[in-house]
């Protein structure tokens, strides 16, 4: 446990010092992509919607919360497309523990199994928070051997050695508390903090923006915090 929080002490340290130049403009504050009223700026993918459009909805608003239902499968996703950012989602499972996931860098819609857009998916699975799923796009880490698996089987399509497992398993909150996820997009690089531990690291990521993504994938998860704050990097600083 230290050896993870002295690894986020850095990588927050280093954040800071790229984003605080005194010769540059200032960074533009923190904003809200969720209104806690509608789902004004965002839009679902959900192919169940295609034959009927009388479906039930998989994600509402409730008590001020973003609420993704789990069913029917699908994406809630941002109309705009993002950039070097870090994004703070608060989130808890509202009832039996399952699977979710926040996507970065989405682009094509359906792109994987004729669901899932292009993207790279940050975990929420419980137990598995802070893992990466590879959505036809790429990403690497150290020790990807052990983290992926043997290469021979590494892919980013059906079929393929997808997943690359987080540092670990235990940063997570008892059922029913709120848990706090951090994720860090900066050029090809994406960090992810849960409750303070830094539970992934990638790099050398094949897209480098793209549109942020909540899914609808079995559970009920309740969401009260999507904030996303610009961070400036030194190629933008004139």
């Amino acid at each position: 446990m230290l050896f993870r929080h002295a690894l986020a002490l850095t990588a927050v340290v280093s954040c800071c010092t790229v984003a605080a130049g005194d010769d540059g403009p200032p960074e533009a504050g923190p904003v809200s992509l969720f209104n806690g009223e509608n789902l004004d700026g965002w839009h679902s993918d959900v192919p169940a919607a295609d034959d009927d459009p009388d479906v039930k909805p998989s994600f509402i608003v409730r008590d001020g919360m973003l609420v993704s239902l789990g069913s029917p499968n699908g994406h809630l996703i941002t109309d705009a497309k993002h950039a070097n950012y870090r994004l703070d989602v608060e989130y808890r499972f509202a009832g039996k523990p399952g699977n979710c996931g926040v996507l970065v860098h989405a682009s094509t819609p359906r792109a994987l199994y004729k669901m899932f857009p292009k993207s790279i998916e940050v975990q929420m699975n419980h137990k598995h928070a802070g893992d990466f799923w590879c959505i036809v796009e790429d990403i690497a880490v150290p020790n990807m051997v052990e983290c992926r698996g043997p290469k021979e089987k590494w892919g980013i399509t059906e079929g393929k050695a997808r997943r690359i497992l987080n540092l670990t398993d235990d940063s997570e909150k008892p059922l029913g508390e709120w848990n706090k996820m951090t994720i860090e997009c900066v050029d090809d690089e994406v960090k992810v903090w849960v409750n303070g531990d830094l539970v992934n690291h990638g790099h050398d990521c094949t897209a480098t923006s793209g549109q942020i993504a909540v899914q609808a994938e079995g559970a009920e998860v309740e969401f009260k915090k999507l904030q996303l704050t610009p961070i400036k990097t030194l190629s933008e600083t004139p």
